[in-house]
C-alpha cells in the first residue's frame, strides 16, 4: 500500500474543488484496509473514506488520510426462482453495476441509474430517485470498523435507513468503510414506472413489452436532461434533501401557494420539492462570484471553476436562510460538508 502526501483532490471531487489531502491511499483488499488504519493511527490523524467523491462538499484542504475504495468484484451468492442475490464489492461504480443487472434482467435497481459515486457509498447515503430507493432491493452488507479492527455483516434493520440517511451517516458516521453490499433483485422484474415522467415516455412504446432497460434508458434520458454533467461544471447533484412537512403545515401553505409541489408520504406527511421552493424565492441562475444555482434545477449547486468549498457552503445557507423566511421551512443539506 502506498500513502502519498499533500495529494491533490480535485479530480477525486464532483464539485471539481481545489483541495489537498494530507495523506492519502487506494485500497484494494481487506490488508491494505488494516494498513491505513493502523497508518492514521501512528499518524494520530483523522481518516475518511472517498468513493466517488459525488456527495461531499470540501470547505478546505483534509487534514487527515483519505482512503479511497478500491475494492472489486461481482458475484452471485444465492438465487431462488423468483430472486438473485449479487453481492458487489464497495469500489465498484454504482452505474456500472446497475447496467450489469439491467443487462442480466435483474430487476429492482434500474430507476437508479446514472446516479453517481461508488457501491460502498450508496447505503450510507440509502439513495433513491423515481419512486425507489436502496433499501427496496438491499439484503445486507459487510463493514470494516476502524477502531475495532473487525468485519460486522449488517441487515436492513441494522442499517437504520431513512430518507437519505443511515446508520452511517449518523451514529457511526467515519467509523467504517463499507466492503460490500448484497442485493435481491427479481428475475421476474415489476416495473416501477410511476414517475410522471417515466410514465409518459413509456406510453410511447406500444408494439413491444416494455423492459427494464426501457426504465433504464429513459431514466438517463430524464437526468441528463436535468442535471448538469459534473464533468463539464462542476457539481453534486442534489445539495438538499426535499423538507418533510405535516399536513397541517401544508394545508397552510396552500393558502398562499396553491400550487406549491408536494408528495403524500405514507405516515400522512408530505414531502416538498425543494427545487422549487428555491425557485420561488428566486434563486435558480443565481451566482457569487464562481458559486452558483443551476440555470436549470434550483436544486443543485454548482462551481464555476474557481468556487472554494467554504463560498458554495455560503450560497447554499443563504438558500436555506431565505427559504426559512419565506415558507417556514427548514432545508437540510444532501451533501455532505467536510
Amino acid at each position: 500500500m502506498k500513502i502519498m502526501e499533500n495529494y491533490s483532490l480535485k479530480s477525486l471531487n464532483t464539485f471539481g474543488l481545489k483541495v489537498d489531502a494530507k495523506y492519502f491511499t487506494v485500497v484494494a483488499s481487506l490488508d491494505e484496509i488494516k494498513q491505513a488504519g493502523k497508518f492514521a493511527d501512528k499518524k494520530a490523524v483523522s481518516l475518511m473514506v472517498l468513493g466517488g467523491g459525488s456527495n461531499v462538499l470540501f470547505k478546505g484542504d483534509f487534514p487527515g488520510l483519505i482512503v479511497r475504495n478500491n475494492l472489486k468484484g461481482i458475484s452471485v451468492i444465492d438465487e431462488t426462482d423468483d430472486f438473485v442475490f449479487v453481492k458487489v464489492m464497495g469500489g465498484e461504480v454504482w452505474d456500472d453495476f446497475v447496467s450489469f443487472c439491467v443487462g442480466k434482467g435483474w430487476g429492482g435497481i434500474e430507476n437508479l441509474s446514472l446516479i453517481p459515486g461508488n457501491v460502498g457509498a450508496v447505503p450510507i447515503q440509502n439513495i433513491g430517485a423515481y419512486g425507489v430507493e436502496l433499501n427496496d432491493t438491499f439484503f445486507e452488507l459487510e463493514a470494516w470498523f476502524w477502531e475495532k479492527s473487525e468485519m460486522k455483516i449488517f441487515s436492513k434493520n441494522e442499517c437504520e435507513f431513512g430518507y437519505r440517511s443511515s446508520i452511517f451517516k449518523k451514529k457511526l458516521k467515519g467509523e467504517v468503510i463499507i466492503t460490500s453490499v448484497t442485493f435481491r433483485l427479481d428475475k421476474k422484474p415489476i416495473l416501477n414506472t410511476g414517475y410522471g415522467a417515466i410514465e409518459n415516455e413509456l406510453a410511447m412504446i406500444k408494439d413491444r413489452e416494455i423492459t427494464i432497460r426501457d426504465v433504464r434508458n429513459i431514466v438517463i434520458d430524464i437526468r441528463r436532461s436535468k442535471l448538469p454533467n459534473h464533468e463539464v461544471l462542476g457539481n453534486a447533484g442534489s445539495f438538499f434533501k426535499n423538507p418533510v412537512v405535516s399536513s397541517a403545515k401544508l394545508s397552510e401553505l396552500k393558502t398562499e401557494y396553491p400550487e406549491i409541489v408536494s408528495y403524500q408520504q405514507a405516515d400522512g406527511s408530505y414531502k416538498l420539492a425543494a427545487g422549487w421552493l428555491i425557485d420561488k424565492c428566486g434563486w435558480k441562475g443565481k451566482r457569487a462570484g464562481d458559486a452558483g444555482v443551476h440555470t436549470e434545477q434550483a436544486l443543485v449547486l454548482v462551481n464555476y471553476g474557481n468556487a472554494t468549498g467554504n463560498e458554495i457552503l455560503n450560497l447554499a445557507k443563504e438558500i436555506q436562510q431565505s427559504v426559512f423566511d419565506r415558507f417556514g421551512v427548514i432545508l437540510e443539506t444532501e451533501v455532505n460538508v467536510v
